[in-house]
Order: C-alpha cells, then structure tokens, then sequence
C-alpha cells in the first residue's frame, strides 16, 4: 500500500466519510483529530487499521508544524472546520477569531507544512473543503463566510503556484449536507424547499467527490466544485 492521504477534521460526518471512502480505494490514511480520540480510533477499527491516528489543534501553528513536519502523502484533503453562527452586529470576537483561525489561518499552516514533502516530490493533490456560504455569503454567518471565501480564493491562487511542480489544488463547495454542523439550522424545512433536488446532501456524495478532485480527476485544478442540489448555481 503506498498511496497515502491526510483528512483534517476526520471525526466529523463529513471527514469520517472522507476517509471510509480513500481506505475503500486502498488508501493508507492519516486520520487527524482534535479532541475526540474515541471517535478517531472507531474510524481507524472501522476501515481495518488501514491508516494511523494523528492529533493537533487547528488553532496551534507549532502543534501543526510539528506533527505534520516530513509527512509524505499523495493527497492532502483539508476538511477540519467550525461553525460559530451569529448575525454580524451580536457576533463575539471570539466568534470571529475561532472561526478564522480554524477553517483559514489552520489550513494555510497544515498545506504550508504538507507541500513541502509535496514540491520535494514533484507531485500530490490538495482537496479544500469549502462552502456555498464562501460563494455567495449566508445571513449570521460572516466568520464562516469570509473563512470559506478565503479558502477559494487560497485553492485558486495556490493552484497557479504548484502547477509547475505537478500539484493540482481543488476545492469542494457543498451546500446543505446531512451532518452536525446543521443540526442547530433554523428552518431546515423551508430550507428543503430552495434546492431544485429537494433533498439535503449526504458526506457519502461529498467524499465521492473529494475522491474524485484528489485522484481521478487529473487534469482539474484550480476548480470549485459545487454540490449543493441546484440550489446554488
């Protein structure tokens, strides 16, 4: 087994779905988390200790460097992120900086750190979750926004950076998917209603296509793509 890939984030929905999908199609993953060391070692058993557990806090650049410093991997998929949703006038600068920091200024240290082993190689793709909220903006959610903005506009200049070193860099823009962080939505039902297909997305079609813009997708980068049902377009 000698493809490997880093999934940030992996103990929620999404990334756990990431990784399950990678280990599917013979993956060796590092499976990152935070706090939740139980869930990590439930993912690693579920995909057969096909992978190896590995922590720091996305918020901690010496934590990141350390950990991750001379971690060769294929595909490096950015998943790690936090909501912390208020209107913009009530919103704590604690709300502001969480937020920023983890989904942004934490994803810049972790790819800054991983691409080095990627250049040294000349190869390795780089998949960043971000967010319809990133495209076109979402009421209370300034911090996450102007984060996932940030993220796209990261994934479209990086890609003109690493191209000559045969580093491709995409992003993923999903809209509502069946996960924690939309339990709290108000309005779900309503919400339903504003997307053509008529239904919420699942993590499985996510990491369907991070899989798709990590591996398959070999002449893709610098691309955002949507998956939101239609109900961004």
């Amino acid at each position: 087994m000698d493809k490997k890939v880093l999934v940030t984030g992996a103990t929620g929905n999404i990334g756990e779905a990431i990784v399950k999908e990678f280990a599917k199609n013979g993956f060796f993953v590092y499976i990152h988390y935070n706090s939740n060391q139980e869930k990590a070692k439930q993912i690693l058993e579920d995909i057969n200790n096909q992978g190896e557990l590995i922590s720091f806090d996305m918020k901690n650049k010496q934590s990141i460097k350390s950990t991750l410093e001379n971690l060769e991997v294929d595909v490096l998929v950015n998943n790690a992120g936090i909501i912390k949703d208020s209107l913009f006038f009530f919103m704590e600068d604690e709300q502001w900086e969480d937020v920023i920091n983890t989904n942004l200024t934490g994803l810049y240290y972790v790819t800054k750190t991983i691409s080095r082993e990627m250049i040294k190689n000349k190869k390795g793709s780089i998949v960043n979750i971000a967010s319809i909220s990133g495209v076109c903006g979402n009421s209370g959610q300034t911090n996450y926004s102007a984060s996932k903005g940030g993220v796209i506009a990261f994934t479209k200049t990086l890609c003109l950076e690493l191209g000559r070193y045969n580093i491709r860099v995409n992003a993923l823009a999903p809209g509502i998917i069946d996960s924690q962080m939309v339990e709290n939505i108000p309005n779900l039902k309503e919400l339903k209603k504003s997307i053509p297909l008529n239904r919420f997305g699942t993590s499985q079609e996510v990491a369907k296509a991070a899989y798709f813009l990590g591996v398959d997708a070999t002449y893709i980068s610098g691309e955002v793509l949507n998956i939101s049902g239609g109900m961004v377009r």
